[in-house]
């Protein structure tokens, strides 16, 4: 947990860099582990709740362990009419996980969001940070494959 003590001390202890607090920690551990939640609670002199209160309120924060790579299906009205749920279904089928679930081997969480602002190349998923449009459920293995 040293890298918690160093991150809170690079925002100066500041209440008002408690996000970027933790946007630093779920990007190097994956998530927030409650252990690192607790010291910046005591470091900051903030409530514990107050925290518990930001991670739950942001979708970009998870309490849990997710996967290596997240993968964000649209699910928002033009990804929707143009086959998300085929999409989001043949995912589930393949990686054996439900929406908001992570594989067993750690290596994928998958999320539906309501919108990645891409509508002309619905459907639409996002991998990372790699935007993968105008899919057919024929086209998801070759995507899996290339995250390993």
């Amino acid at each position: 947990m040293q890298l918690v003590y160093q991150i809170v001390e690079k925002y100066d202890r500041r209440e008002s860099s408690l996000i970027a607090m933790m946007q630093d920690i779920q990007k190097s551990e994956g998530y927030l582990p409650q252990k690192a939640l607790e010291i910046i609670a005591k470091e900051v002199q903030v409530p514990l709740s107050r925290l518990y209160a930001l991670a739950t309120f942001y979708k970009a924060f998870s309490l849990t362990p997710r996967g290596r790579h997240i993968i964000h299906v649209c699910t928002g009205t033009a990804c929707h009419v143009r086959g998300a749920d085929k999409i989001m279904d043949k995912l589930k089928r393949d990686l054996n996980v439900e929406e908001g679930g992570t594989t067993e081997d750690g290596r994928f969480t998958l999320e539906g969001v309501r919108c990645v602002g891409c509508c002309g190349l619905g459907p639409v998923i996002v991998v990372g940070e790699n935007f993968h449009g105008k899919l057919t459920q024929k086209d998801l293995g070759n995507i899996l494959d290339q995250y390993k």
